[in-house]
This record gives structure tokens, sequence and C-alpha cells, in this order.
């Protein structure tokens, strides 16, 4: 039953994959169909992340007062709407508004789907259990590049921007059936259904150990609503936690990776690869990598821990991204393989690193009165980022050339080491209302984390 669940709740890891993936292999022929500039490019390919920014918002006013599955569930019926209308498009702005509905229901769902993971699964397995979510992006944007080089045969970008509308369908049946978060229901006062289903995901446990868990939460809930207080964030401990997942995102989103993910086959046209269809090839290659190398962090994650992987991603995008800056300014063509291995490699070290630890980080790392509101934080400044970095990439690239755009990624990624090294916490096997508890008492001694 907790697979299950699991997977439900994943699915939106996927939708947001298929989603941001998809338009990577239907912007060639967009381009075809509609004049763009440079700017019109960049909004249109980046409305999805700005999107995300007001769904993330939404979520943070909704997620605490109405559950997690109820957000969830109107986050399916904006998925599914966001890709008829893009399937639909009659001009550039009009796929720009369908881009950024399915923006604002990837924002939502980005922010509570790993929040009811983290909620929902038992402690010694939530790591491999919340990086599901990350998995099934990868695997949506895998499953969008394969759409995209199958109906490229045929010119039809309708089908590939429509393909989402499928599995979001899916998630909408599935979601209306799935449990609340225990958590949540504590937190609103129903002991029983949280016993119910907590027995559902954790039938092995005993009763006591149920009533235990239970208690734990409910020494989590608040008894004084200034515990809810957005001013407990000038809190040493929880400032520190919050300036951590924000910059923990901002590190993510300008080590590259969407860039990568968003323009694959302009990319690698511009390194010397011919034909969009062996472009798509490639970028299938990228995106088959980054789903196999997402499976291997799921296994390692609760073995090695968060803070050593964290440090060797930063570490080996670095030296990815230096090679891909160094070959773009060679610019010869004979070492077009090159540059592929470069993009290669990065995509292996964000997969196993850089790409599920935010997410993992931002769920784990709140406490239960605060969750909602410090994830959404984490989460706006993901996709905030996420909109710079794709919005101005074809701007950059036309005015400062690939080689110095991508040299300005390695260079994040070089104070991602440091960064990572310095503040990176540990949180490997702790129950959440453990980790709680470390954060209490990091505040009341003054100590960040």
């Amino acid at each position: 039953m907790l697979f299950l669940i699991a997977l439900l709740a994943a699915i939106f890891g996927f939708l947001f994959g298929t989603d941001q993936g998809v338009i990577s292999g239907a912007l060639p022929l967009l381009k075809k169909e509609f004049v763009f500039t440079a700017q019109s490019e960049g909004f249109m390919t980046g409305a999805v992340p700005f999107g995300a920014i007001f769904g993330a918002i939404l979520a943070l006013v909704t997620v605490d007062r109405f559950g997690r599955r109820p957000v969830l569930t109107f986050c399916a019926i904006l998925f599914a709407a966001g890709s008829l209308a893009a399937a639909m498009a009659f001009s550039v702005w009009s796929l720009t508004v369908a881009r950024l509905v399915i923006g604002a229901a990837i924002g939502a769902s980005s922010l509570v789907a790993p929040m009811y993971l983290a909620e929902i699964a038992p402690a010694r397995i939530r790591g491999a259990v919340v990086s599901a979510f990350q998995l099934m992006i990868t695997i949506g944007i895998l499953a969008a590049f394969v759409v995209d080089w199958a109906f490229s045969f045929t010119g039809s970008w309708r089908y590939m921007l429509g393909f989402s509308l499928v599995p979001a369908m899916i998630c909408l049946a599935g979601i209306v059936k799935a449990p609340e978060s225990p958590r949540w229901l504590v937190l609103a006062g129903r002991d029983k259904q949280a016993r119910d289903v907590l027995k559902t995901v954790q039938p092995e446990a005993t009763a006591e150990r149920l009533d235990k868990i239970v208690e734990e939460i409910e020494s989590g809930r608040p008894g004084d609503p200034a515990e809810e207080s957005w001013s407990r964030f000038k809190e040493p401990a929880l400032r520190g936690l919050l300036i951590f997942s924000v910059l923990a995102f901002f590190l993510q989103q300008f080590s590259g990776i969407n860039v990568i993910m968003n323009y694959a086959p302009r990319i690698l046209e511009n390194a010397g690869f011919e034909g969009l269809a062996n472009e798509l090839v490639a970028t299938m290659g990228i995106g088959a990598l980054n789903v196999s190398v997402t499976i291997l962090a799921m296994i390692v994650v609760d073995r090695l821990g968060r803070r050593p992987l964290f440090i060797f991603g930063f570490v080996g995008a670095f030296l990815s991204m230096t090679l891909v800056a160094v070959l773009f300014q060679l610019n010869d063509n004979n070492l077009a393989w090159l540059s592929l291995l470069g993009l290669f490699s990065f995509v292996f070290f964000f997969a196993i690193s850089l790409g599920p630890l935010p997410w993992l980080y931002m769920s784990e790392l709140f406490p239960l009165a605060l969750r909602g509101k410090g994830m959404a934080i984490a989460s706006i400044s993901n996709w905030l980022c996420n909109f710079l970095v794709v919005f101005l990439f074809p701007v950059l690239a036309a005015g400062l050339g690939e080689a110095m755009t991508f040299g300005m990624f390695a260079a994040c990624c070089a104070f991602g080491i440091w960064y990572a090294w310095t503040f990176a916490p540990e949180t490997r096997g702790l129950v959440l209302e453990e980790i709680d508890q470390t954060i209490a008492s990091a505040s009341e001694t003054g100590k960040t984390s």
C-alpha cells in the first residue's frame, strides 16, 4: 500500500518532467509555425517555472488549511487543463498562457507531493520514498524526449504537448482515493484517522509503536498560534535552515541543468551534431542516464547520507560543466562526441546529488508547524531561479556565447562545493520529529545548522 501511495504521489513528478522536457523537441517545430524572438522564446519556455512561482504561493495558503490531498487533486485538474490548452494553442501567447497554467500545477504539486511523501513514509526508507518524486521527474523527462522523437517524424508538436493529458487524468482518478497525510490529520485533531493511515502504510507496526508515532507527531503540533508565525524564522536555527534550503535550490538551478533539459537539441546542434532526429536520440540518451542514476541515488541516499552526496555532486558538476564550456570555446566539430560526454557526465552528477537532495532536504528540515511555510519559500526560490535561467539562456547565449554562459554555470558549481562542505546538514535515519527536536535545541542554544 505504501508503494502504491508513493507511486501515485510521485506521478506528479512524472507530470513535472513531461511538461518540462517536452518543449525541447517541440520548439524546433513550433518555430516553423510561429514567429519567435529571443525574448518570446525565452518567456514561452520559461512560462512553466514562472507559473510555478504562483503555484507555490497557492500551495502555501492552502496546504495547511485544506490538507495535502485536496491540493494535489486541484493540481491534477490544472495539469489536465493546461495540457489540453497547450495542444490546442493557436499562437505563441496562447501557448505561453497554457504553459503558465501547467507551471502553476507544477509549482503547487512539487511543494505538496514531497511533503506528502515525507509525512507518510517510515523514517528508515523516507529518503528513498521522497526521492521517488525526483525519479518520476526524470522518467517524465525521458518520456517527453521519447514522445518528441516519435512525433518528430510527423512534425506534430500538438501531440507532443498534449501527451501529458493522459497521466494527468490517471493521477486525478487516483488521488481522490488516496489517504490524507497522517501528520496533517494529527495537526487537524483527527488522531484516529491518522492511526488508520499509519496502520495502512506500516502494517508491521504494533499498536504501541503506532501510538508512539502519533504521540511524537502530537508533540510537534503547535499549542500556541505563535508557533506557526512567520516571525519564528528569525530564530537562529530556523533562519539558517531557511537560508540553506533557498541557496540549495539556487545552486541546483544555476548549475545549468534546466538549460540542458530545455535546450538539449539546440546545444547538441551547436556542438556539432546534425539533424533533429539525431539530436533527439542523443537527448533521449541524456534522459535515460538521468533516470538510471536517480535510481542509484535512491539506493545510496539512505546508506551514504545526504551531506557526502551533496559535496560529491557539486565536485563532479563543476568538472563536467567546465569541460563543456572549454569545448564550446574551442568550437571544433570533431570534438562533438566529447561535448556529449561532458553533458552525460554532468547529468550523472546532477541526478545522483543536486537533483534529489534539495527536494529531500526541503521536505525534512522544517518543523511540522512551519513545514508548509518553509517549503513554500524554498520552492518559490527554486522556481524563480529556474525561470531566470531558462529565460536568460537564449539572451546570454546570443550575447556572450555558449562558452561564456556554461562557464558561468561552472562557477556556480564551484561555489556549491564550498557551500555544501560548510553548511550541508545530515538527516539520515532520523524521524522527522527527531529532526524538529534537534532544530529546537539548536535554536535554544543560539546555534545555526
